[in-house]
Formats: structure tokens, sequence, C-alpha cells
């Protein structure tokens, strides 16, 4: 059952086979309402009302991380004051906010964090359950994604917003920090794309500023079979991040601050590159960790919708925004062939027609999971639609978050059942959705087709071919 931009169209959890998924509650966070915990049936069991979200993630225990003030966009753009860690019951367990001394408007000097996007507990490296890897209580370390404020005319005469990777220790002392916009000239970016910025640095008129890179994940790559076979590159410390704006993605060497292997932005100097395609806008890229289906492969939402600078084309007037695809693809790669070993798109769920593309379609936000099953839970974050989906490309669980003007959920997790000692999990029922030429509201005609009213009309495509024509001759 899809929406498929319809006005009206069913919510809740809309199917699921109890058989085939791998079961647990899902976490998630929807604007104007907070952090929900719903069971595999759409039931809300928990909510953290007050508790944004840029994501939540959860430990074992019921603690939920997450930050109780986002910055006014008249202030800093996409940022956020703290970052918290939150019982069950709603109590203050852990905070940081001593990154940078700011002034904001009816606050006045106050600390922030700077935090936006993505952040990684000590003991885990993506933020979701992998088996024997998980966040301690008492962790000692964590991975934040930040934001600065610069100034850098070479690269563009408006202020710019750059992208800090910062590690700090549990008592909030900084341990180790690398700076986006200090290895600009690192990145492999032509003449055409470096003018492109300068004119105009994806500014945001609210806080006056350039979000020159965008960047919307960074993890650890973890324990890995790629370091095992020697792969220097892929140290289980070193750092996968990317820009959904410059359309890249890359490994920073957390002992060199190098970057070490990097993916885009030109899908078209390789054969390998031209098969895996253009990656635009990617939210989530990661590799998948030991201990689950696909380890060592990168897994990502290739959202499509925007992305990239260059030269004025017929779609971009000022160099900005310069590819589109208009579909959602998840893709599952090796990072060292760039092999396609998997991926999900509308094609998967029966719209074979280009022009379908869109009914799989996030072109903002968004996130994937590898399950321990090998299942992989999408959230098609600007639809608020999440779906669990099997190797074979059947959708095992399907959820629509119901208030259609704050769909845009940014990341969903499965937390496993016993990371939730406060609650008894609820029986699982199955729901089979109805075929959709079945599916009307009461009230509504039966809008089938009805074979006892239809004719055949001579000569009509589709029904009788046409008679030959007469020779005249």
């Amino acid at each position: 059952m899809e929406k498929m931009g319809q006005s009206i169209f069913p919510t809740g959890v809309t199917n699921f086979k109890p058989s085939k998924t791998w079961s647990g509650y899902t976490l998630f966070n929807a604007k104007n309402k907070g952090t929900i915990l719903i069971d595999m049936n759409g039931k809300v069991v928990h909510e953290w009302k007050d508790l944004q979200g840029f994501p939540n993630k959860m430990i074992n225990g019921g603690k939920v991380f997450g930050s109780l003030r986002c910055r006014k966009s008249s202030d800093a753009y996409q940022d956020y004051a703290d970052l918290t860690e939150i019982d069950w019951d709603g109590n203050i367990r852990w905070s940081f906010t001593h990154n940078e001394e700011v002034t904001d408007q009816g606050i006045g000097k106050t600390w922030v964090a700077r935090v936006h996007h993505d952040y990684q507990l000590e003991g885990n490296p993506v933020g979701y359950f992998v088996p024997g890897q998980e966040t301690k209580d008492d962790f000692k370390k964590v991975l934040l994604l930040t934001h600065h404020d610069r100034k850098i005319d070479p690269i563009s005469p408006y202020p710019l917003l750059d992208h800090v990777l910062l590690e700090i220790d549990r008592d909030g002392n900084k341990l180790w920090s690398w700076s986006t916009l200090d290895h600009f000239n690192d990145f492999p970016l032509t003449d055409e794309q470096k003018n492109a910025i300068f004119k105009n640095p994806n500014f945001q008129s609210t806080s006056n500023e350039g979000d020159v890179f965008h960047i919307n994940y960074a993890s650890y790559l973890g324990p890995n079979k790629w370091f095992d076979q020697g792969d220097q590159r892929f140290k289980p410390n070193n750092i996968l991040m990317g820009s959904r704006e410059a359309m890249m993605s890359w490994i920073v060497d957390h002992d060199t601050g190098k970057i070490v292997w990097l993916l885009g932005p030109d899908f078209t100097k390789s054969f390998a590159l031209r098969k895996l395609g253009p990656l635009v806008g990617m939210h989530n890229v990661h590799l998948i960790p030991k201990g689950l289906p696909g380890a060592g492969n990168i897994l990502a939402l290739n959202n499509g919708g925007w992305a990239g600078y260059g030269a004025p084309n017929q779609t971009s007037s000022t160099g900005m925004k310069t590819t589109r695809i208009d579909g959602s693809e998840v893709i599952e790669f090796n990072p060292i062939t760039l092999e396609k070993k998997w991926s999900f798109s509308a094609k998967d769920m029966g719209y074979k027609a280009a022009a379908h593309a869109n009914y799989f379609y996030s072109p903002l936000q968004g996130s994937v999971q590898r399950l321990p099953n090998g299942n992989t839970l999408i959230d098609e974050g600007a639809g608020g639609r999440f779906l669990e989906v099997t190797p074979s490309h059947e959708i095992v669980w399907e959820y629509i978050y119901p208030y259609i003007a704050d769909h845009l959920i940014y990341r969903a997790y499965r937390i496993p059942y016993d990371w939730i000692p406060q609650l008894s999990h609820s029986t699982e029922v199955a729901v089979t959705p109805p075929a959709n030429s079945e599916f009307h509201l009461p009230g509504a005609a039966d809008p089938s087709l009805n074979p006892n009213n239809t004719v055949s009309v001579p000569g009509t495509y589709g029904y009788n071919k046409p008679s030959p024509a007469k020779n005249n001759n």
C-alpha cells in the first residue's frame, strides 16, 4: 500500500509479516512531537516530549540521546546547543555543551555544542545495534559532527560554515578535531566547481553564511575485514563522512588527518564509477559493521534530488545543484571495487517505469540500518515512511507516520526488545494490506473495472485490431 502523494492515504503500520522481520521497537524523532518509540504494530509505547533528535540514538537500558535546544536559524544554521543523555523517566544523565561560547537571541552569552546530523558513542561505530559492539553506560569518548564559523576569502567572500569532527571525553575535554574547510584544496574540485562555490557557497540567508559542504554523516569504520587484510585506509578508528552538497564521501585517517579514500564528485572518470552511478544528496553512509550481513560493504541512502557544483547548465543557472535525480535508491557496494552488491528502489516495489521512480523518493533526510537477519530498515525521511526489506526485496514491514504536516523524519533505528527492560513487548499481530484496487473508503463507488458494463469497440487500439486497409490498386 503506497501513498504516492495522495491527500488521503492509510497511516500507521500497513504491512507486517512477523515471521520475516527482525522485530523490536523503532526509535525516531518527529517535528513538534519529540522523540517517539513504537512497537511493530505502530503503537506508541514511550515518548520523550521535549527531546529533539538530529538524530536520536539509544543504548541498552532504555536511555536515549538527543538535544534539548535547537538554536534559532538566525543565530546559526541547523545547529544544536547540546548533546544530552536522557533516561527512561526523562532525567538528564549526561550532557555536553562546552564547545563554543556564543551570544544567542533571547538568551545572551551561552555555551553550545554546535552538534548536528551525527555523533558516535564509544563502543559502537555507527549508532545502531551491532552484536558484540555496544556502547556501555560509562562510555569514555564521543565523536561529534559540529559547526564552526569561518572567513576564508580564497574559498568565498561570504562567511562560511565549517564542519568539524570533534572527539571529547566524558567530562567534555576536547581530545581531537578535524576541519573540513582546512582540507578544501585536498578535494578534487575542478576550477568550474570552485568558481561556483566562490560565487554561491550554498548561502543560507537566515544565518548569513555559506554551508559549502553540508555534511550529514560521520561514523567510525570499526573493526573490518579490509583492515584485517592489511589495507591501512580502513583503520577501525578512521572516520567515514561526506557532503550531500558536493556529492563526495571520504575517509579521514584519524592518525594523520589525511583523506585516504574518496568517492566523487566525478562519477564518470572510470567504468566502475559510471556503473555505480551518480550519488546525489546521500544520507547515513556507513561501513556495515563486522557481525552483520554484508559486513565491510558501504550501505547508504542515495537520496537523489539535487546536489553538486559546476558550470551553469539547463537545470542550474548558477552552477549550484547541477545534478538532479527524481528518485531514491538504497545501495550497498564494495568500497574497494565499487561493485554494487545490493540495492532497493521503486523498481523493486513493482514500479518499473522511469516515470514512477518518485514512488520511493526522499530528496532530503532518511536513513538505512542493516539488521542482524540480513534485512534492511529504511527511513524514507521526506515521506515519513519506514520499510523493512528482505535481501530479496520483499517488504515485510511498513509504517507511515500519521501527521502529514510533520513529515520529514531524519533517521529511524530498530531497537532490540531486551534493551528496554521497562517494557514487556506487546503481542505482534500480522498486518496484511489489501490490494490497492480493492481498497476504497466507505461510501465511495468501487473504482475497479466492471466487466458486465464493458464493450469492445471495433477498430479501437487495445480491444480489436484495425481492419486492414483495402487495396485500391
